[in-house]
């Protein structure tokens, strides 16, 4: 049986801080879905999805299951509860010990933030449309903690290279901010390729967040490693998550 890998954040959090994504290796999902698929939304079998996400609790030694986010790519944010499943929000705070903030994705940008106390800590879903309405900003300022006593972790996303859009993308973004201009190369075919990195770390630096560290993995370029829904269409999906040991 292939074991459950899984990266940790490579980010100066407090001692107690757990955080990482999984990778797509060590579950038990056939097919598309192969094999550690998370989520419970994209047509996968839930009895396997449930012996995945045991596998996941363990591997990773989380407290408990995560409450998982019905993601619609907004900007809601709720605080952590008990575990199962909530509708309707994109990002996840928790200021107490042993509350698992977690996020599924496969090419959209995976955000965890930590203040530099441990005190509070938080996972946000940024695909393009809830990066672009405010997702990052608005789980900015769900936290007490200042935006200058934050620190950010992007985990896996579709990288530059991959991430093709139109021009209505484009202008969304610039039409809120015109420095986003930088992160988008025009192609051969007149269209953009659009950096979620980039964009996420303008919008945080915007808000006052400047401790930034991840990036540079692309979920489209690592089919062994990773879900990508730009590249496979039908698949599973990854967890990124955030815990602190009480």
């Amino acid at each position: 049986m292939t074991s459950v890998t899984w990266i940790a954040a490579n980010w100066p959090a407090p001692a107690g801080i757990t955080a990482g994504t999984t990778c797509r290796a060590g579950g038990v999902s056939r097919n598309a879905y192969a094999s550690l698929n998370l989520a419970a939304h994209v047509g996968d079998d839930d009895s396997l999805v449930q012996v995945n996400r045991q596998r996941f609790v363990t591997a990773c030694g989380l407290p408990g299951e995560p409450a998982w986010l019905t993601q619609v790519h907004g900007t809601t944010v709720i605080r952590a509860g008990n575990p199962g499943n909530v509708a309707g929000a994109d990002a996840i705070i928790t200021g107490s010990a042993n509350r698992v903030c977690a996020i599924l994705t496969a090419d959209c940008l995976p955000v965890l933030f930590a203040s530099d106390d441990g005190r509070e800590i938080a996972a946000a879903h940024a695909g393009w449309r809830g990066l672009c309405e405010g997702v990052l900003e608005a789980t900015v300022a769900a936290l007490e903690s200042p935006p200058s006593r934050l620190m950010a972790w992007f985990g896996p996303a579709i990288s530059q290279r991959a991430f093709e859009v139109g021009e209505e993308v484009r202008d969304r973004f610039l039409g809120r901010d015109s420095d986003a201009a930088g992160c988008f190369d025009e192609n051969p075919r007149g269209r953009w390729q659009a950096d979620l990195y980039g964009l996420a770390a303008l919008k945080l630096r915007h808000a006052g967040v400047t401790k930034l560290y991840g990036g540079g993995r692309c979920t489209f370029a690592e089919p062994e490693a990773f879900f990508s829904y730009r590249r496979d269409g039908e698949c599973g999906r990854m967890a990124t998550f955030v815990f602190r040991r009480g």
